[in-house]
């Protein structure tokens, strides 16, 4: 079996004395499409904010594509906190899609996608508009190249956002609750535009998401976490269908009923 691209092992996240992931184990295979459901305070943003350098642990160790993300290794092999070089490296194999578009509201959609691209990994800005163009065909968005994010719908917006995210060609891409900040009408376009994702591209991804019945339809496997572990885990035939836990029984139905 291949190594996990993405492992916590016994992590612990606190703030103050609230413990937001407990010892939490976790893992995610290359190319897994793998969503994360749960009630409000479980953890499930957390993991993403962690994977992303947003959040540092407390306790425990973050591999990601096989390396240790919050650690580095000292001259005797030791675990030691990583620096800022470190962090930076690892981040590059990540892109994200936040709830909230933060676009840069000065830039035009194209260059709100080369911008990275070029600054941070030095790609020539030629490629980079080539890149930018053929991910603004991909999410449907081309013509829009030249306007600036408050000339768009939020739809549109969190289509550029996915964009921009990919234009860094990260190996793993996180979703947090991507349509979460939008209208009701503009959530299929964004959805599409992930499932079409799924489907086309050997990338993992890890979503967080309220849409179960859009996690149905992407997911190889659907994680219920609770109070900061996972307590259920399953494809989503399964878990949709059958749950083993009282507890996920009773979120699904709350959330299902409330669609």
């Amino acid at each position: 079996m291949t190594e996990p691209i993405i492992k916590f092992d016994k992590v612990v996240k606190r703030f103050d004395s609230f413990v937001v992931l407990d010892e939490l184990d976790f893992e995610v295979r290359p190319g897994e499409k793998v969503t994360i459901i749960g009630p409000s305070g479980s953890g499930k943003s957390t993991v993403l904010r962690v994977l992303m350098t947003l959040e540092p642990i407390s306790e425990g160790v973050v591999y990601v594509d096989g390396d240790t993300l919050w650690h580095e290794k000292d001259a005797n092999g030791r675990l030691r906190p990583a620096g800022e070089g470190h962090l930076r490296r690892m981040r590059e194999k990540l892109g994200m899609v936040f709830q909230q578009f933060n676009l840069f509201p000065h830039m035009t959609v194209r260059r709100n996608i080369t911008e990275a691209p070029t600054q941070v990994l030095g790609i020539p800005r030629a490629e980079a508009r080539e890149r930018a163009d053929d991910l603004l065909d991909m999410v449907g968005l081309r013509e829009h190249a030249d306007k600036y994010p408050h000339q768009l719908s939020g739809g549109q917006q969190q289509r550029v956002g996915i964009a921009r995210a990919l234009a860094m060609r990260p190996k793993i891409m996180l979703f947090d609750e991507p349509t979460s900040a939008l209208d009701p009408e503009l959530v299929g376009e964004v959805l599409n535009v992930i499932r079409r994702l799924a489907e086309e591209h050997d990338l993992t991804m890890l979503l967080v998401t309220h849409e179960m019945n859009f996690a149905q339809q992407i997911s190889d496997r659907v994680c219920f976490f609770d109070r900061g572990k996972v307590l259920e885990q399953a494809p989503p035939e399964e878990l949709f269908t059958d749950p083993k836990q009282e507890r996920t029984r009773a979120f699904l139905k709350a959330v299902l009923e409330s669609n």
